[in-house]
């Protein structure tokens, strides 16, 4: 049961991430229309905009609900966290301005990024330690399984400038999931233990900790490289389908989606596979380099919409999602039971902030090449260097046991 809250849990929460890439040209050019004027700066300036606010939630989201998580319990924490994002993904049906958008996201990015600090800790803390790595796999993908199921309802459903607040109503659906959680789903007993014998105060010991404080870093560096390629580029291929294929074809968003998304299920259970096989280490520097490679093929090889293009963006869905099944393997292991939901929360929560710089700059790239996803694309993504480098930084952490 905890398994399946926590998959349905990022399922949908990889579903509410879905909502806006989708419906993002289309309710940003209606916005526009009052104007009088269709261009692309507008549309990738305030992509940037909505996309950085939504990182910054979630980052602000990870710290809180992971708070709360190591406070009140991984269960409660849980609901209140898949309730935020629901409802307020599910209002962004009355928007009117690109602002309002951008402040509902933020919103609803409280919630996602907690959930996914709160699913990680519970499942790994009440399965045993053998099933780490595929449990890893299993998480990772379900936020992609949720990407997909969205994008499979854009080629089933037109999503143009007077469809897309029907999409958005979608998003208020992971709600009914609450009630499941608080009926059905225990608490960890890890944590139960660890609580019973000293009251917690998570964000003052990882504040207070010289060797916290050095962990939850590096967990941002390494969180943040795949989060800034993630977030900066790969994310907007979607809007460069669409501006490549044209008003002809308004589906060709949703093909390129759901074939990322499809790749991204695939690369999540890859990642956390590579990471149990070869150690947490070197399965990150074989992500970082796979997604280098394909991201320059990508945004450096392509120049139109077609099968070229959908099959590098399957390729680049798998190797730069696969982070994603191995962070959930990763960044549990590194802090202990008491501030672990804090912890984890805030190293892979507070790479969005990062990420959020780098989508700001992804449409201030765009403006300087002209509109060009491709050039921004290629720029932005050349952050898996860094992860080459600093990954051999970290500690190894295959084989040992969860610190207590």
């Amino acid at each position: 049961m905890v398994l399946l809250v926590a998959f349905m849990g990022w399922m949908f929460d990889g579903l509410e991430m879905g909502i806006f890439p989708l419906i993002a040209r289309p309710a940003l050019l209606e916005m526009q229309a009052a104007t009088g004027v269709v261009d692309d700066t507008f549309i990738g300036y305030w992509m940037g905009i909505v996309t950085a606010l939504f990182l910054l939630g979630a980052a602000l989201g990870g710290l809180v609900f992971g708070w709360l998580g190591d406070k009140v319990g991984r269960v409660r924490a849980m609901s209140l966290a898949i309730l935020c994002y629901s409802l307020f993904t599910g209002l962004a049906y009355f928007a009117q301005a690109p602002i309002h958008l951008g402040l509902l996201r933020f919103i609803a990015a409280l919630g996602m990024g907690g959930e996914w600090s709160l699913g990680v800790a519970l499942v790994m803390e009440v399965w045993p330690e053998k099933h780490r790595p595929l449990l890893a796999g299993v998480i990772g993908a379900a936020a992609n399984v949720g990407f997909a199921l969205i994008a499979v309802a854009g080629m089933v459903f037109s999503v143009t400038q007077d469809s897309w607040r029907w999409v958005v109503l979608v998003g208020a659906v992971p709600a009914l999931l609450t009630f499941i959680i608080r009926l059905f789903v225990p608490e960890s007993e890890r944590w139960v233990e660890v609580t019973e014998k000293a009251p917690t105060r998570p964000i003052r010991e990882i504040l207070q900790s010289s060797m916290l404080i050095k962990t939850t870093l590096l967990g941002t560096v390494l969180a943040s490289v795949a989060l800034i390629g993630s977030w900066g580029s790969v994310q907007w291929l979607p809007l460069w389908a669409d501006q490549m294929a044209g008003p002809e074809m308004p589906k060709a968003k949703a093909y390129t989606q759901a074939l990322g998304a499809l790749g991204s299920v695939i690369g999540c259970l890859v990642g956390s596979w590579l990471g149990g096989k070869f150690g947490r280490r070197p399965a990150y520097f074989l992500l970082c380099l796979g997604s280098l490679v394909s991201c320059a093929l990508l945004f450096r090889g392509v120049d139109a919409y077609g099968p070229a293009f959908l099959v590098l963006c399957f390729v680049v869905g798998t190797t730069t999602a696969a982070f994603y099944g191995w962070l959930p393997l990763y960044l549990p292991e590194l802090f202990p039971t008491r501030v672990r939901a804090t912890g984890q929360g805030v190293a892979f929560n507070a790479g969005r902030i990062l990420a959020a710089i780098a989508a700001v700059q992804m449409g201030s790239l765009m403006a300087m090449f002209g509109g060009s996803y491709a050039k921004a694309g290629a720029v932005i993504t050349l952050i898996y260097i860094v992860g080459l480098v600093c990954i051999w930084l970290a500690p190894e952490t295959k084989g040992r046991p969860l610190p207590e």
